[in-house]
Parts: C-alpha cells; structure tokens; sequence
C-alpha cells in the first residue's frame, strides 16, 4: 500500500487547511487510519485516528479543532484543520495507527503568527 498525503500549506493562525490521505490498494477499509504530525527536531506523533466504522479519536491538543474522517469508497481519510496555531506547524502524515504501511512523504502544514 502507498500513502500519498496532499493539501498542506501556508496559513495564518486563526485559518483553516484540510489534508487528505490517499491509500493505493483495497486493503485500506480494514484498519484504523491515522494522521500523525512530525515538528522539525521531534518525533512523529499520532494527533488523530478513524476507525473502520468512523469512530474518531484526538490527542488533546487538537481535540475540539481537527476533524477525522474518511471515504473508505475512495481509500482515502481526511484532516480538517480548524483555529491553527504556530505550534501545529509540522509535516502531516497518515498511515494506520500501528504504522502497518510505508510513510509517504508527508504534506508539510506552516502555520503563521
């Protein structure tokens, strides 16, 4: 399975972004999928995950911002990014919360003060 993230940007804090994940393959519609987040100098971090049947989960300091979802038709999962902060500032990547597949190469998210 590849994973291939796109949507990322450049945006002022207060702004919005939604990423999207697409997974080649059939297999997708089997797992809990993830979006992780990787800051320049610290480790990958899961900050939201799906499950099979859309049951969502947050770490805190997204939670009540960010929004999970996914299109299991269409392989794909989704991260709507509301009231950005600097600190969301990282590069986005989603795969299955055990980390089962390849890591694409990420989308990179720059939030502006």
């Amino acid at each position: 399975v590849q994973l291939q993230a796109s949507g990322g940007g450049l945006v002022q804090a207060g702004g919005s972004l939604r990423v999207s994940c697409a997974a080649s393959g059939s297999t997708f519609g089997r797992y809990t999928m993830g979006w992780f987040r990787q800051a320049p100098g610290k480790q990958r971090l899961l900050v939201a995950r799906v499950s099979v049947t859309g049951v969502t989960g947050y770490t805190d300091s997204v939670k009540g911002r960010f929004t999970i979802s996914r299109d299991n038709a269409k392989n794909t999962v989704y991260l709507q990014m509301n009231s950005l902060k600097p600190e969301d500032t990282a590069i986005y990547y989603c795969n299955t919360i055990s980390s089962s597949f390849s890591w694409g190469q990420g989308t990179l998210v720059t939030v502006s003060s």
